[in-house]
């Protein structure tokens, strides 16, 4: 039986409920193992964010596992089950604001999940679903959670203000009915 270490506190585990990534990278429970794996998933989360930013497509292939899965209650019809889906995902959101940026305001690691928080801004210039470009700019809160498998993104929870988004590129409240 091993220690699992959380918020300075130690919890006894078996050795089988440590995660792919944590026996990848020898994680035995002590806590400099977990600052170590810990520090390693943040720092991947940093490079994809770079890349993201720079729509570096190939530098974020490489970051991701083949079987990667996106989950995003702020666009359920948009389903991404692998790799290719999220990197169409990606250049399609760069087609739409093709100057966006994310920029980091808060990253917490635990095992292998990173939880992040992200300013995203750009300028609508792209047609983005029935909205036609505003030529607006917008800036939203992100907020999110990777999990990490074997040094690399395999699943990503993410959610963001739809609303707010809207709001801000002029697409709500819509117009007003015109009557015929």
């Amino acid at each position: 039986m091993r220690t699992h270490i959380s918020r300075l506190k130690t919890y006894p585990f078996e050795e089988s409920s440590l995660s792919d990534n944590q026996r990848k990278y020898g994680y035995t429970g002590n806590l400099e193992e977990a600052k170590r794996l810990e520090a390693q998933n943040k720092s991947l989360v940093n490079r994809f964010g770079e890349a993201a930013n720079a729509k570096n497509f190939d530098a974020i292939r490489d970051l991701l596992t083949p079987d990667f899965v996106r989950h995003c209650q702020a666009t359920p019809d948009v389903i991404v089950k692998n790799r290719e889906q999220f990197l169409e995902y990606l250049k399609a959101d760069a087609a739409v604001f093709p100057d966006s940026r994310q920029t980091l305001e808060h990253i917490v690691a635990e095992g292998d999940m990173v939880a992040f928080w992200v300013k995203y801004e750009g300028t609508q210039e792209g047609q983005m679903g029935p909205f036609p470009p505003s030529h607006k700019r917008m800036q939203i809160d992100v907020g999110g959670v990777f999990r990490i498998r074997d040094g690399r993104l395999a699943e990503l929870w993410v959610i963001w203000n739809n609303l707010a988004t809207l709001a801000q590129l002029g697409h709500f409240p819509p117009p007003p009915m015109t009557q015929q």
